[in-house]
């Protein structure tokens, strides 16, 4: 694989959607040089959620010591101290967030593709996420609200953590024909070792 050729899955969630910010975040991506190979809209079912989210057999376990641990940070008991139990929570609540309204499916790719789209993206908790990041930007939820309304954080956008868990989860949300291949004219300005095809 080239550099140049890493993909990423990147899914605007509902929230996304409702506050008519899918242009503004697709400019983001494309601005870097990122190109689109992929996208759609769709609403997700659960199953297709439950897919996403379960790639990763402990991925459950891992999610409800997280939560765990994230109470006992503020001095809080956590609702349950069973780290399967409490990931299912957060996995309701995420099919719950997630088939509430459509969502825009997309596939990146460029060099460091994932990367990238993980920084300009930010933290996961758009409260604690830098100003510059897309969620520092444009959202203004926390953990500490989600918690309280019981509900998944509101923060717009699921990007792909690194290639390997993109090559997993892009075939949940695409097929194979799918996925376009292309040349864009800022490619040679991205990828050409001489930029010698500037000059006729």
């Amino acid at each position: 694989m080239t550099f140049s050729s890493e993909k990423t899955l990147v899914i605007i969630k509902p929230d996304g959607i409702q506050r008519s910010l899918i242009g503004e975040i697709i400019k983001r991506f494309e601005r870097i040089g990122l190109k689109i190979v992929a996208l759609k809209m769709i609403i997700p079912k659960e199953e297709q959620v439950n897919s996403h989210y379960l790639i990763d057999p402990e991925w459950k376990k891992n999610v409800g010591e997280k939560a765990i641990s994230a109470y006992e940070k503020k001095g809080i008991e956590p609702p349950t101290k069973d780290p399967e139990e409490a990931g299912e929570k957060v996995l309701n609540g995420l099919k719950k967030y997630m088939t509430s309204g459509p969502v825009v499916a997309m596939v990146l790719q460029g060099a460091h593709a994932c990367a990238i789209v993980r920084k300009v993206v930010g933290g996961t908790e758009p409260l604690s996420s830098d100003v510059g990041t897309i969620r520092g930007d444009f959202v203004l939820d926390s953990y500490q609200m989600a918690d309280t309304d019981g509900r998944a954080v509101r923060n717009l956008i699921h990007a792909s953590g690194n290639p390997e868990e993109a090559e997993k989860e892009i075939p949940i949300w695409f097929d194979e024909n799918e996925l376009l291949h292309y040349r864009l004219v800022q490619d040679a300005i991205l990828y050409d070792v001489n930029l010698d095809g500037i000059l006729e």
